[in-house]
């Protein structure tokens, strides 16, 4: 470990590696084998003594959660300032974790719900969750799979794969599978490529998306042998997962742009921290910066109710003002939707600032985002079609032989000219 902490101090010190120990420290391999686990080789890293008090506490936190950092990432940290420091937050541990308030939940998603075999969570109509790895380059501390990730004992294993491929394979609705865990990229490359393959022979998968970090706290997984294997899939996508501008590095950059180079689309979905990226200055130069690296601003998500992260969490109306400050003042492609995943199993639920200030039956009145009330007139000669989902006779000419259900839920119900119910009552 040693070297290891030679290599962060030159660095942290924008001193340059020779050559040999360059190999290594660009070696991902080299970066796990090197990974910070102690307590101790953080004091070292960072020159600072913790109290026995507060290393007893810190240690009883990662006992509970545990701590898992590559020396690349922890070469981001200000040693000057790394208690405010927003890696350093995001990486070592804190001891409030251990506090749970009367809002967290061990699975605040219902993941293990609404999952039909082991390592699929079916929860939309066309898509599933597919767990397929409970390992990760560096732990977060605000991970919302906090109960499952880095727990060796349930690392899925191929014939959980194979189960799970195999539900995929019978249901025909789902035609978006996003691979998650843990990370998938940290899985040895053929059996990403195994499970790559075997998604692919099904006909009735068009998307498939891998949900990563390495590309923000392990650049170096992003080989030219895995990108040379990426590249022969045309139907995926890859969502990674930065949280600051600090993040967006060279060596962030040269793993994007090897991505992009072949042609995989990149979103990013970034998670609203307390005291970290709570500030629309610093999303708004995060969005800014994502989009010039490449990266599609996807998702801010609010901060889930797991175990330990109430820290972390902000409240919604700051992530509203925060929204209120991108729209309008950057690109229109670079404002990402704000999104609460609903406790309990409810799904991603869209929130922002209210553009819409009254409707009538002919206009609608909006403002926009310098406070100026517009109108828009509606058409008065528009008449919508009644739709009974006949869409052979329908003279909109769609045609398609994609399986058409008069199966609807929630306020489309409502909506639906097909269906008669008029009122929505909760059941339970």
């Amino acid at each position: 470990m040693k070297e290891g902490i030679d290599f962060i101090h030159l660095y942290m010190n924008d001193k340059k590696l020779n050559e040999k120990s360059l190999i290594k420290w660009t070696d991902w391999r080299w970066q796990i084998k090197n990974s910070i686990k102690k307590i101790e080789t953080v004091e070292k890293i960072l020159n600072v003594s913790f109290s026995e008090e507060k290393r007893k506490k810190l240690q009883e936190t990662i006992d509970a959660f545990p701590m898992a950092i590559t020396p690349y990432y922890m070469s981001l940290v200000d040693p000057s300032d790394y208690e405010n420091d927003p890696v350093f937050k995001q990486a070592f541990p804190d001891t409030r974790e251990l506090k749970k308030s009367d809002a967290e939940m061990l699975d605040p998603l219902a993941e293990e719900k609404d999952s039909p075999v082991i390592g699929i969570t079916h929860r939309y109509p066309d898509r599933v969750l597919f767990h397929v790895s409970n390992l990760c380059a560096m732990y977060c501390r605000h991970c919302t799979r906090k109960r499952k990730v880095g727990d060796k004992d349930s690392i899925p294993s191929k014939a959980d794969l194979l189960k799970g491929i195999e539900y995929i394979k019978k249901h025909t609705e789902v035609r978006d599978v996003l691979l998650s865990g843990g990370d998938p990229l940290m899985l040895p490359d053929e059996h990403i490529l195994f499970i790559l393959d075997e998604l692919t022979k099904i006909d009735h998968v068009e998307v498939i998306r891998i949900g990563t970090r390495t590309p923000v706290v392990l650049p170096f997984r992003i080989t030219n042998k895995l990108i040379d294997s990426l590249s022969k899939y045309d139907n995926l996508w890859i969502n990674t997962h930065y949280n600051h501008p600090k993040e967006l590095t060279y060596e962030a950059k040269t793993a994007i742009k090897k991505l992009t180079g072949v042609g995989i689309p990149l979103g990013n979905q970034s998670v609203l921290l307390a005291d970290i990226n709570d500030c629309p200055r610093i999303m708004k130069k995060l969005v800014q910066k994502l989009v010039h690296f490449r990266v599609r601003p996807y998702y801010i998500y609010q901060c889930d109710l797991s175990e330990g992260l109430e820290h972390f969490r902000t409240s919604v109306g700051k992530g509203i003002e925060i929204m209120e400050n991108l729209r309008g003042y950057t690109s229109g492609f670079a404002v990402p939707t704000y999104v609460i995943d609903a406790p309990g199993g409810g799904g991603k639920i869209p929130v922002g600032p209210n553009y819409i200030v009254s409707w009538s039956t002919n206009k609608v009145i909006l403002r926009n985002y310098e406070g100026v009330i517009t109108t828009y007139r509606e058409p008065d000669c528009y008449k919508p079609a009644l739709c009974d989902l006949n869409c052979t006779d329908c003279n909109l000419q769609f045609k398609t032989d994609t399986h058409h259900t008069k199966e609807v839920v929630g306020i489309n119900k409502l909506l639906a000219d097909y269906d008669d119910t008029i009122n929505l009552t909760p059941v339970g």
